[in-house]
């Protein structure tokens, strides 16, 4: 059985404009799949969807075994499932402790359990233990990444929908951000469903790959299948 799974997908911001049509998608724990396709083809739309934050025409979503078509986002925690948008969530007048303790709000009175997940993340990611009581928007972009990442691992998820990563990094802290998404799948057995632009980058550390083009399902196969990145993008250029 596939972790997350979504079937037959039809959904648009309007009720009789659908930006995905027909979508089929599969994925598991400890692999990361990822989604590539020219930009307005409803790469992210997909996550918001599969969130919550959209309700589908048609098509069923399911996740570990059941069906998630209806539920609001909040609750999609409780299930392990927790989601990363492309634009920066943090909050940057906040320390960098307090944006991670946000993320355990839903077991905030625990308090052994929540400085458990506190110190754990601060051993994965020892830079925001150093900038723990730094304001979150003095932090660079790379680090404000790794604190949504940190935030998100406070919920002990099983898996991550992760919405264009390294969207405005630079190469370095880019690179940073794709080792902690391999870490997070090998060392946490983190199931991880990525959407991004940058191809190369995104189909060297993804396990299977998912081409979209006008809103529908165009190719699939494994990383090996998609090793001449030319080849998927010509269409789109020209």
């Amino acid at each position: 059985m596939n972790m997350l799974k979504v079937n037959d997908l039809y959904v648009g911001y309007y009720k009789d404009i659908n930006i995905l049509q027909g979508v089929h998608l599969s994925a598991d724990l400890n692999r990361i799949t990822c989604v590539i396709g020219p930009n307005g083809v409803g790469k992210s739309t997909l996550l918001k969807t599969i969130y919550g934050f959209l309700t589908p025409n048609k098509g069923e979503i399911s996740f570990a075994g059941k069906i998630i078509v209806g539920m609001r986002p909040h609750e999609m925690v409780n299930l392990g499932l927790f989601y990363i948008p492309q634009h920066p969530s943090i909050f940057p007048y906040m320390t960098v402790e307090e944006n991670l303790l946000l993320g355990a709000w839903g077991f905030r009175r625990d308090r052994r359990k929540v400085r458990e997940r506190l110190d754990q993340n601060f051993q994965r990611f020892p830079v925001l233990r150093d900038r723990r009581k730094s304001k979150a928007g003095e932090l660079s972009g790379g680090q404000q990444r790794m604190v949504e990442l940190a935030r998100a691992l406070m919920t002990s998820p099983r898996f991550l929908l992760v919405d264009e990563p390294t969207a405005g990094l630079a190469p370095k802290a880019a690179q940073d951000i794709y080792v902690c998404l391999v870490q997070l799948k090998e060392g946490e057995r983190l199931g991880i469903l990525l959407v991004d632009q940058n191809i190369r980058e995104a189909i060297k550390i993804s396990d299977y790959v998912y081409v979209f083009d006008l809103g529908q399902n165009k190719a699939e196969g494994s990383r090996d299948q998609f090793t001449d990145v030319y080849e998927i993008i010509r269409d789109w250029i020209s």
